[in-house]
């Protein structure tokens, strides 16, 4: 008899008879009740042994599967949900390399403080610590241990409750991050009976506790910021994840003082709200002598308070997060705790301090945020054919505003920049897009994971070199009809499409793809709407007609070939001639 190389044997993965159901159940389904007794309803991930069947299960205990092209994608879908909802967003892999797809994403989520639970099949373990190369004999907690928040292992299925809640707990408390749990295969094919497996659960309580500052930390934050001539307040994406989106905004309107959010704390103050200090980074970054940073971290997206900083300015942190104090610039103030509560203790004490803000320092930001939004929309309102970036998003900005409760994805060089500099936000959690990181390849998960975990329409705004990375899970939101539409800035190329090979070859340049090509067939291969637009104003009106559709879209955004530049600062692939003039 003919065997499929690819299929383990029977002493790789031992067959074990079907449970008697409903008087026994195998491991897959304690693991599938033990999501659902802790609150899990969906789950996201690519299915294949020795994992398929838990994914039936699951959708049988009433837990929704969206079941994606890439384990990658499904994680990042997975990370996103757990940014919006602040519950873990649940991966569900394979073993071996579907482990490792997944485990980028969990680690993303760790890096940037998302709670999410990667869940893995993996092989027996006998031979894997014997190294006898078995089938996918990888050792997948070893792998995730140092680089996730936490990592376990369950072998038998009377541990999986226990270990299910332990993931969870751990995604959610203090600084909230990925966790791997590893589910041997052994584990998961066991059976019990089901009058003794009924006994494994109970349902958790306290599952998040809020962490409370100190009094006197409080108060220490309070009396320097009150005693500011130039404060600002710095909203960082730990803000937004905390959901105290009104305590923040009575923080900053009762103080009076000018605030910078970055790039996913947009929208927790709308964009163009009187005190947004946006176009005035360089002004706060150089001025401020005291800065109140909440949700935020000092690291290389804030040149780690180094720079352009004010050398003699002071830092008051908001963090829940001991170590991250003092991490790269001395903190006055730490406090040390949830967000929510110590606004409230602050919003409580706040008129015991009177304020020594300079009476020109909100009006210096304003006067400097007036002339460069001024100069922008000059930018923006020109509507160059062929379209560059600009004249793109000049035509998205109109729609996307009018729109305020689609949440924008968006990813690239160019595109990532440009778009977070062009678009408003007047909603928080409404923008998703690379953070800490800044990796690419998030597009098509976050997009699918923000729609199923909120209901609410998207717009992935992609660069084609972004779109590549996750591009066949559009295929996933066609398949499950999510209202998403996907804009890619096809402008041929990473960075742009005309970049020339530094030695005489046949071969494009490194960075060269494909100015010509149709990414709108793609879509129509997949049955959504298309369209393909060559103009602002072709542009603007599918967009308007796409987020109003609530129906998967791709639109293909034809840019000029040399729209875009190199943004690593290279100097020798960024020559005059070959970066388009700005008005």
């Amino acid at each position: 008899m003919a065997t499929d190389i690819n299929t383990p044997s029977a002493s790789s993965s031992p067959t074990q008879d079907a449970p008697r159901y409903p008087e026994q159940v195998t491991g897959m389904y304690i693991l599938a009740r033990a999501l659902k007794e802790i609150g899990v309803d969906k789950m996201y991930g690519l299915v294949g042994i020795p994992v398929t069947e838990l994914a039936y299960i699951a959708q049988g205990q009433g837990i929704r599967f969206i079941s994606f092209r890439h384990e990658q994608q499904a994680g990042m879908a997975a990370a996103t949900h757990g940014y919006l909802t602040k519950t873990p967003g649940v991966l569900l892999t394979v073993s071996s390399l579907g482990f490792l797809n997944g485990l980028t994403a969990t680690i993303n989520a760790t890096v940037n403080c998302y709670p999410m639970i990667q869940i893995s099949g993996s092989s027996v373990r006998e031979p894997i610590d014997l190294d006898q190369g078995t089938y996918e004999g990888l050792d997948q907690l070893a792998v995730a241990k140092g680089l996730v928040k936490a990592a376990y292992r369950v072998n038998k299925p009377e541990d999986i409750p226990t270990a299910v809640v332990r993931a969870y707990r751990a995604a959610i408390s203090g600084r909230p991050g990925g966790v791997y749990l590893d589910v041997t295969t052994p584990c998961l094919g066991a059976i019990m009976n089901m009058a003794d497996a009924e006994k494994l659960f109970e349902k958790p309580v306290g599952v998040y506790q809020q962490v409370h500052a100190a009094p006197e930390a409080l108060d220490r934050a309070l009396a320097l910021l009150a005693s500011a001539k130039k404060p600002a307040i710095l909203l960082g994406k730990g803000a937004a994840y905390a959901q105290a989106d009104d305590k923040i905004k009575q923080f900053v309107e009762r103080t009076g003082i000018p605030y910078y959010p970055m790039s996913m704390a947009k929208g927790l103050l709308p964009d163009n709200h009187p005190l947004s200090a946006i176009s005035a980074r360089s002004t706060v970054m150089e001025e401020s002598d005291v800065v109140m940073l909440i949700g935020a971290r000092l690291n290389w997206l804030l040149s780690r308070g180094h720079g352009k900083w004010n050398p003699n300015g002071r830092f008051i942190q908001l963090e829940i997060d001991p170590e991250e104090i003092d991490c790269n610039r001395h903190i006055a103030a730490p406090v040390v705790g949830d967000i929510e509560p110590s606004l409230d203790y602050m919003l409580a004490n706040l008129d015991k301090y009177k304020m020594s803000m300079d009476a020109g320092w909100v009006a210096e930001i304003q006067q400097i945020s007036k002339e460069k939004n001024t100069a922008f929309a000059r930018r923006l309102a020109v509507e160059t054919v062929p379209m560059t970036h600009w004249s793109a998003l000049g035509a998205a900005k109109k729609v996307i505003e009018a729109n305020p409760d689609v949440i924008l994805v968006n990813e690239g060089a160019n595109t990532l920049d440009d778009t977070r500099d062009a678009i408003d936000m007047s909603l928080p959690r409404h923008r998703v897009d690379c953070a800490t990181w800044a990796i690419m390849g998030m597009g098509m998960g976050s997009a699918i994971g923000a729609a199923v975990s909120t209901g609410k329409s998207v717009v992935a705004i992609e660069g084609d070199s972004a779109f590549g990375f996750s591009g066949m899970d559009f295929s996933t939101i066609c398949r499950f009809n999510l209202p998403v539409t996907v804009c890619i800035f096809n402008n041929g190329g990473i960075y742009n499409g005309i970049g020339k090979p530094l030695e005489s070859t046949s071969d494009p340049a490194p960075t060269t793809l494909d100015i010509r090509a149709r990414y709108d067939k793609m879509g129509e291969a997949f049955g959504s709407t298309t369209y393909y637009v060559t103009t602002p104003g072709e542009f603007s009106k599918a967009l308007a007609e796409a987020i109003a559709s609530k129906k998967p879209c791709l639109i293909d955004v034809q840019l000029a070939a040399d729209a875009g530049k190199e943004s690593g600062h290279i100097g020798y692939l960024n020559p005059a001639s070959l970066i388009p003039v700005t008005v």
